[in-house]
This record gives C-alpha cells, structure tokens and sequence, in this order.
C-alpha cells in the first residue's frame, strides 16, 4: 500500500503547465511545510517540505486557489523518478501525487484573503479596506452581481455596479 496524508502550508504559489495535445492536462507542482512533531538535538529546522504535484482538475483547483501560506491537508501516493540535468548529472526525485485534498484554514480567513485580493488586483487598493475586515478606511460597496444583468468572473466591475458606501 502506497498512501500519503500531509497538512502543511504551501511554500510558495503553485507552478502550473498544461500537458500538450488535444486533451492538455493541467499539472500543478508545490511544496508543502509540514510542522515536524518533534525537534532533534542540534536540529534548527522545525519542517519538512515535501514536493507535490497534481494532475487535471486538482491541478486546476490549485492554480485557482492554491496561495502561499495556505494551509491543506492533501492524500495521495509517494512517486519517485530520475532525470539527467544539463550537466549530464542524473537527478533522483520523490514527489506527492495528490489524488485528494482539503482546506484547512478557516472559511473566514480564506474569504477575507480572497477579497483583499480582489481590492489589490483590481485596483480598488487605493480605496481602502472594508471595516468588516479590520479595515479602517472607505471601500466600494460592490452590487449583488446574481440579481445584475451580467455575468461575469473576477472582471473589473463597472461604475454602475459599484456603490459608495
């Protein structure tokens, strides 16, 4: 039996390509921070990062969704390869193949992450940050974009969408 589960922290943004051909495959690669349990005479480093990857519609979900400093509890299989670098050096590799994951912060975090993002990325940073999330400054109240005419991801929303709160 060949079977992984980690919580850990994502090290960094997921590095994600698309296999070629008719059918591209997304393929998301990350490292995890798993708190190690106990800590070692002389050891400085409280974790270790295990290397992921994750396939089709898991690697989708991790590009989408996958932030540094996000925590997940991820199951799947260890997998290991060899390749030959450059320098004709050959390269052992041990990876996580992720077959199942879940969140494990909270929904409030991940929420209040995701609309601090928006603000930034489209532009409203300047604005200020909502008081329901611990801001202190004026923000545009967005409208209930469900009962709005257009439909629309992550688009920048237009002034008649937007009201003053």
């Amino acid at each position: 039996m060949n079977k992984v589960i980690l919580m850990g922290r994502l090290t960094r943004d997921p590095e994600v390509r698309y296999s070629q051909g008719d059918a591209s495959t997304a393929v998301a690669r990350f490292s995890l921070a798993v708190d190690r349990r106990f800590k070692r005479d002389g050891d400085d480093q409280s974790a270790d990062f295990i290397n992921c990857v994750a396939f089709g519609r898991t690697g989708e979900f991790f590009e989408r969704f996958g932030r540094k400093g996000t925590k997940f509890v991820v199951e799947g299989r260890i997998q290991t390869g060899s390749y030959t670098n450059k320098e004709g050096q050959r390269v052992y590799t041990t990876d996580v193949t992720v077959d199942k994951f879940r969140f494990v912060d909270s929904l409030k975090k991940q929420a209040t992450q995701l609309v601090l993002k928006l603000f930034y990325l489209k532009g409203y940073g300047g604005l200020g940050i909502p008081k329901m999330l611990g801001g202190f400054g004026k923000a545009p109240k967005l409208c209930d974009m469900s009962k709005c005419n257009q439909i629309s991801k992550l688009h920048d929303i237009p002034s008649k969408h937007r009201k003053d709160r």
